[in-house]
Order: structure tokens, then sequence, then C-alpha cells
């Protein structure tokens, strides 16, 4: 069990239009140029969801080192045009991930998607969803903490930026790779979302669902006095079998929709 972890002074809240029907929640696709099936099962979403509104709660990306990447021609601009794209027809927003928390105002002007607070209040149909990526309720993760909240900084982030692009990318690569050996080390545990620290947020917030990514195992947890906590499904449609769901939101409650 890890230590408390603060809830923000306030709650911001996205207020859905009556006209919104169904919202759609997706997170953790990692997408990169390496792993083509999974962006060609993004863009094949993205072309055809009936949603009025997407959600995107972080790691949309393996990694982001600073929005001018999509300002050059390549696999980022490509992203960057789909996202414009469905935001000419459907309203996107973007909550950061433990990946792409570098993504800006100047990738969210060029794409046209909202950038979202983390955690955000959802209120659709009457209903309070509370929305965040969920790596910051991950107490037990003493070590990665530690390390979001020195690269969250505006001071951290101002001079990472300022490096030349090639170098951001470099840098990108060798801490990937060094986040696959750790997973690989057989004495390395595994952090879930903090169940008391949930319930806190819960609470706080004046909702019942917390609906979040970042862990990679989809499952719907009772929190105990109709206080629940819905996970989100990673992406990779290369794996056996593939794996590309979403959760929809609707009058009639959450269902996971399996794409592939």
């Amino acid at each position: 069990m890890g230590t408390d972890v603060a809830a923000p002074a306030a709650f911001r809240e996205l207020l859905a239009p009556p006209a919104w029907r169904t919202v759609d929640l997706i997170s953790d696709l990692h997408l990169q140029a390496g792993e083509p099936a999974t962006f060609e099962a993004w863009r094949g979403y993205l072309q055809t969801t009936p949603a009025d509104a997407l959600v995107i709660l972080g790691d949309l990306f393996e990694v982001w080192v600073g929005d001018d990447a999509a300002a050059l021609p390549g696999f980022e601009a490509e992203c960057a045009e789909l996202l414009r794209r469905t935001a000419e027809r459907l309203p996107v927003y973007f909550m950061h991930g433990n990946r792409d928390f570098l993504v800006g105002p100047a990738l969210a002007a060029q794409s046209g998607f909202t950038l979202l607070d983390d955690p955000t209040v959802l209120v659709l149909h009457g209903e309070r969803w509370l929305l965040s990526h969920g790596d910051i309720l991950c107490l037990d993760d003493t070590d990665y903490l530690a390390f979001r909240a020195q690269v969250r900084t505006p001071e951290w982030q101002a001079a990472f930026l300022a490096r030349p692009l090639a170098e951001r990318r470099a840098l990108a690569r060798s801490m990937r790779a060094q986040s696959e050996d750790r997973k690989r080390d057989p004495s390395a545990r595994w952090a879930d979302v903090d169940g008391g620290a949930a319930r806190q947020w819960l609470g706080q917030a004046r909702a019942r669902t917390l609906v979040h990514g970042h862990t990679h195992r989809p499952a719907d947890h009772d929190l105990g006095d109709g206080l629940r906590r819905l996970v989100l499904s990673d992406w990779d449609a290369a794996a056996h079998p593939p794996r590309a769901q979403l959760l929809c939101l609707s009058p009639a409650g959450a269902q996971r929709v399996d794409l592939r």
C-alpha cells in the first residue's frame, strides 16, 4: 500500500452537450512507426466511429518528444493529420499519459483537439465519470512517481525541448530501452492503481466510476459502496489475439467494444 495521493483542489469538468449520445474512450495505443498494424487499426477506427465525441486517456503515442516533430514530414505528422480530419467531424479530447506528456498546445492547435487535465470529470447523461490516465494513482510505483514529478515541471520540459530534435529522439530511445529492461526483470514488482486513492478521488469528485488506462490490465473493479474502477485496454493489433478495444459511454452506461 502506498501513501496518500493529493487530490486536485477542484476537479475540472467536461460538460457534454445534450446532443451527445455516445462518447468513446481509448488509451494506451502506443502508436509508433515500427508497428503499422496498430496504426492502421486506429486509422480505420477514426474513419468509421459513430461516436459523438472521442476522449483519449493518454499514451496515444509510444513516445512524444515535442510538438515540433509533427511539423516535419513523417509518422508524427501523419498522426496529426488523422487527428485533424477526425476533429473536423467530432470533438476530440486528449489527456496526457506517461509516454506522451510532452504533447502541447502546438499539436492541439495543429490537430484540432482539446487538452484535458488529469483528472477530469465527464458529465454525460446525468452521470459523473471520473477520467484519468491512471499513472498518478499507482502509489506503490515510487520510482516512477519520483520521475514523473521531475519531468512534469516546466523547468525540466523547457530544458528538454531546447535540445535538438534528433538528440531528443535518441534520449527517448534510450529511456524506452531502459523501461523494457525493467519490465523483463523478474524481481520487478508490478504496481496497480491504489484502491483507497481511487475511492478518495471518487468521493471528492462526486462520481461513482473511475475510468483509466495505463496498467494494460482491462477489468471492472468493485470498490464497494457503489463505486467502481473501469480499466481500459491497451492496443496491439499485431498481438495474438489482437487487442483494439474502446469503452463506449451511452445512456445505457459503459460498454466495451472490440474492434478487431
